[in-house]
């Protein structure tokens, strides 16, 4: 069937027995099939001789096998939209050139590594960036103790069973119970557990499968020491047992 006037390339979806996925791709509508089939080899990763192939309408519908070697992509009814589909005759099992853990991996001895010159560590040591930078990794160094220590100092007055009240910027005022004061194993730094009033909270005072505290499911929640303000902060009344 010849399609002249048609554009001289093509934008077709492409699916494989072998693969989960599916590529839209251009092609010339000059090629060869047997032409095509090595270009799909990039594609899909089948031998171009293990290939057949199937064409599939826009909206998803069986059209033909594309089975003449010798014939032009261009005389068959492909148009922008239409799918074709590889099928895989190798005796390849499916998602196998999808299984990364499969390829060989290259591996090369740190020694060797630092003998190139075209590498990523390469470029931070001659630029002293990152961890190449001793002034800069110490002054972060100094920095962190500093914040660290400023935590200890606040979390260290704050006891707990107090009533607080948490104050972040761009949200609400939350009141609720200290309930958990130190260090703990999901984030660095110091770390309040609080109990709020009201289900305002993440969890039941539980992250990362360890038990800081006890409270119910949506009224726990960990904040930074520098967030809890400790004070005489009665529960709200927002007048429910009023209601009937």
């Amino acid at each position: 069937m010849s399609l002249s006037g048609s554009p001289a390339v093509v934008s077709v979806s492409i699916s494989s027995s072998l693969n989960s996925f599916r590529a839209l791709k251009r092609f010339s509508r000059g090629l060869t099939l047997a032409e095509f089939k090595c270009k799909l080899e990039l594609v899909v990763g089948s031998p171009a001789s293990c290939m057949d192939l199937e064409l599939y309408s826009a909206d998803d519908k069986f059209v033909m096998k594309l089975d003449s070697d010798e014939a032009l992509l261009g005389s068959y009814p492909i148009d922008d939209g239409c799918r074709i589909h590889v099928i895989d005759q190798s005796g390849a099992r499916i998602g196998e050139y999808e299984d990364v853990s499969r390829v060989e991996k290259i591996q090369i001895a740190d020694s060797e590594y630092d003998k190139r010159a075209d590498t990523a560590r390469s470029f931070l040591k001659r630029n002293k960036l990152g961890q190449y930078n001793k002034e800069e990794m110490s002054r972060k160094e100094v920095e962190q103790e500093q914040k660290l220590a400023e935590e200890k100092a606040l979390a260290e007055a704050i006891s707990v069973g107090a009533r607080c009240e948490v104050r972040t910027s761009g949200q609400p005022n939350k009141r609720g119970t200290v309930m958990y004061v130190g260090l703990t194993e999901f984030k660095p730094g110091y770390w309040i557990g609080i109990k709020y009033d009201e289900p305002l909270g993440k969890h039941d005072g539980s992250v990362g499968g360890k038990q800081y505290f006890e409270c119910q499911a949506k009224y726990g929640a960990f904040v930074k020491p520098q967030y809890v303000t400790v004070g005489d902060f009665p529960e709200e009344d927002f007048g429910l047992e009023d209601e009937m």
